[in-house]
């Protein structure tokens, strides 16, 4: 079972989350394009990253990324 510390993190993760769809709202009702939005919000989220964790242990994590992508981690459709 997980600890309040675990429960503390996944709120705050889904509270980030919901700053982030409201910042992508505004600016596609500004005229941004979404890969736009999407491909700035990847750059921040990984100078934050590497700011916080360091380049090693970032490249390490997205090394992961293509198997994850495939494995649905980041799609918010169930897969058929």
């Amino acid at each position: 079972m997980g600890t309040a510390s675990d429960a503390h993190f996944a709120e705050q993760r889904r509270a980030a989350y919901g700053y982030i769809n409201e910042a992508f709202a505004e600016g596609r009702h500004d005229g941004i394009d979404g890969d736009c939005l999407a491909h700035a919000a990847l750059f921040a989220a990984f100078v934050e990253l590497v700011a916080t964790y360091g380049e090693d242990a970032v490249s390490k994590f997205a090394e992961r990324l293509p198997e994850r992508i495939r494995a649905g981690e980041y799609s918010l459709r169930l897969k058929s």
